[in-house]
């Protein structure tokens, strides 16, 4: 079957979704895209017209369509596979999933699900759901009987110290000397190409993609993602990078999740608990105020190409929007709009022909082009969040 994967509440999810359909958030080892694509070999997304023509839809005559939120499971993907042509499939009142030629499922008759599946209902459950999600995804590395370049390293080097008797997966390529590799509470997924340098602590449930480094002396404690191509170091706890992202130094991160292509400069920290232990609230865009999260750890959500200087202090629930620039010393403000350039003394605008200019150089550091598609997202996020900038 052809899946697509639709957002149809995308504005929740920013600044994350400000670049990116939900479906390619990272939770766990694997995007949720990913996840789908092990159980359909064909999954597309349906998601804003300005990033239709990066992400694109493959729409056929019959299709599957699935709320871009959740997380797959085999109860859900059953019921799924049972949908007759013209038939929708509703949970609490939402349709989570239909089957149609076409985006349209007013019209559909009503199937109720009884199915227990977890759904991303907002910025933070990525991180609250991400020890869970890499247990889950670790289990479908295994049970995929296609999967040729997962191998089981039941010798390591010598000179690394194991705990606990749960599973540890590394790929080929990977290099790990002298480090602490905990598997009590759950496994480890190392991938390929990626360096755990001497003297790193790492507990899982933990899982590092592709071409990622973890700095000498890192301490990682459980929930914890690295994305591909991250670079990581210092003190971090339940944290997800989606990926191309650094924090090479010394300092804290906790219960956060930072998007691509951002960069934390030498101890940076951010505060994940309040003073007072009171429920933490961030920003929502939707609702353009900020939202009570219900939760009492709650840390740093940061948008893609945004970056901080060195000794950045983030306080609890801080939400940073794209392209921002953020220094100087002090607590910056808890809502950091897109294209800012300041810190806790105050902000102007990141005139975006200099933030073109700096995402060139980045780019070219890995011998990467910035495309005319990405040129055009960029620009429109900056048009379409002027309005937060005014208010400095």
């Amino acid at each position: 079957m052809n899946l697509i994967l639709f957002d149809k509440d995308h504005s929740n999810y920013l600044p994350l979704s400000f670049t990116r359909p939900i479906s390619s958030f990272r939770v766990g080892i694997f995007t949720i895209k990913e996840k789908w694509n092990f159980y359909y070999p064909y999954v597309s997304v349906k998601t804003q017209d300005y990033l239709s023509n990066k992400f694109k839809t493959n729409i056929k005559y019959d299709n599957l369509w699935v709320d871009s939120t959740i997380l797959p499971c085999k109860e859900l993907i059953t019921e799924i596979n049972n949908l007759r042509v013209g038939e929708s499939l509703v949970s609490k009142g939402e349709a989570i999933a239909f089957r149609s030629n076409k985006f349209e499922h007013a019209k559909l008759n009503i199937i109720e699900s009884r199915a227990s599946f977890t759904s991303i209902k907002s910025l933070s459950d990525i991180f609250v759901f991400n020890e869970n999600e890499i247990i889950n995804d670790f289990n479908r590395l295994k049970q995929n009987k296609n999967l040729k370049c997962l191998s089981r390293i039941n010798d390591i080097n010598n000179s690394n110290t194991l705990i606990g008797n749960g599973e540890i997966w590394i790929e080929n390529g990977a290099k790990l000397n002298n480090c602490s590799l905990n598997t009590e509470h759950g496994p480890i997924y190392i991938g390929k190409d990626t360096e755990i340098m001497e003297g790193t602590l790492v507990r899982g449930p933990f899982a590092m993609l592709d071409n990622s480094v973890l700095k000498m002396g890192a301490r990682i404690y459980s929930g914890t993602t690295l994305g591909p191509f991250c670079k990581v170091g210092g003190e971090v706890n339940n944290t997800v990078f989606f990926g191309y992202s650094s924090k090479a130094h010394d300092g804290f991160l906790g219960n956060s999740v930072i998007g691509e292509w951002c960069n934390l400069g030498a101890d940076t920290n951010n505060s994940n608990l309040k003073n007072n232990y009171a429920d933490v609230k961030l920003w929502n865009y939707k609702f353009e105020k900020f939202k009570n999260t219900g939760l009492q750890f709650c840390g740093l959500i940061m948008g893609d190409h945004s970056k901080c200087g060195i000794n950045t202090m983030f306080n609890t629930g801080t939400v940073v929007g794209v392209g921002a620039n953020i220094f100087g010393s002090g607590f910056p403000r808890n809502f950091i709009p897109s294209f800012s350039w300041g810190g806790s003394s105050g902000f102007s605008e990141h005139k975006f022909s200099k933030f073109i200019d700096t995402l060139d150089l980045v780019f070219r550091r890995r011998n990467l082009n910035v495309d005319d598609n990405l040129k055009e997202i960029l620009r429109f996020i900056y048009e379409n969040t002027k309005k937060f900038r005014n208010q400095y």
